[in-house]
This record gives C-alpha cells, sequence and structure tokens, in this order.
C-alpha cells in the first residue's frame, strides 16, 4: 500500500472514531418520570414553580439552592442544585435541567434558562395624572 492510502484510511477511522464519541456523550431529553428510572444524565425542560418557595442562604451555604419545578408533563418536583442560585431566575420562562434523580429529588448539574424578551413589546403605554399616550417604537 502507498503511504498516502495508509494515511487516509487513519484519517477516516480517526473521523469515524470521533463521531461515536460524540454520539455517545450527548445526553437524551425527558420529564421527572423517565430520570427516576434513568442511569446516567438527563436533560429535563419545565417551569419554575412559583407558589413553592426557593431556598438560598449564602451566609449559610453559598452552594445550595433549592426550588420546585413542573416539567412539560406536569409533574412537579423538588430540585436541588449544588452552586449559587442564577441571577434573575424567578423571571425565567422556561427552565433547562441537567441532571438525575437521586431518592425523591432531582440534583441539576447545569441549569439553562430562557428568560423574557425584552424585544417582544411593540408598543410602550406610559400614563399621565390626566392622560395616557401610546408611543410605538
Amino acid at each position: 500500500m502507498k503511504k498516502s492510502s495508509i494515511i487516509g484510511i487513519i484519517i477516516i477511522a480517526i473521523a469515524i472514531g470521533a463521531i461515536i464519541s460524540t454520539y455517545a456523550d450527548s445526553s437524551t431529553y425527558g420529564s421527572f418520570a423517565d430520570a427516576k428510572t434513568a442511569t446516567e444524565e438527563l436533560h429535563v425542560v419545565g417551569k419554575l414553580d412559583k407558589q413553592k418557595d426557593l431556598i438560598y442562604n449564602p451566609v449559610k451555604d453559598a452552594n445550595y439552592f433549592s426550588f420546585f419545578m413542573d416539567d412539560k408533563e406536569g409533574n412537579k418536583c423538588k430540585v436541588v442544585f449544588n452552586g449559587s442560585k442564577p441571577q434573575d431566575f424567578e423571571k425565567s420562562e422556561e427552565i433547562v435541567l441537567t441532571g438525575k434523580m437521586v431518592g425523591a429529588e432531582f440534583y441539576a448539574s447545569k441549569i439553562l434558562m430562557k428568560c423574557p424578551s425584552k424585544y417582544n413589546n411593540t408598543e410602550v403605554t406610559i400614563k399621565q395624572a390626566n392622560s395616557t399616550a401610546s408611543i410605538n417604537p
């Protein structure tokens, strides 16, 4: 065999190995019910339950943050994150957690938030004492 053929085969083998390793590391999306049976980390998408309290006391433990979340299927679960509370967490529209269940609690290793866009409103209303004016940007 020529040297160029051997080098080409090696490059192809490395590319195939990289593709397989990338596919093996990708995690899947699911619900809290799926996380109970999963053996590896899972992505869970849902919304913050604003009726329940957020527990974060940086004086006592700056690396403990817990809250309740409803997933897309309506399952409610307590979430524990070993890190600080993200800024504007209460304003998030949707939360994507990466983690796994430990007992009845979901332990998140990552939190991603979808926050409301400040560019959605096309009309701003300004109220004065006796009148209302509208401004269209």
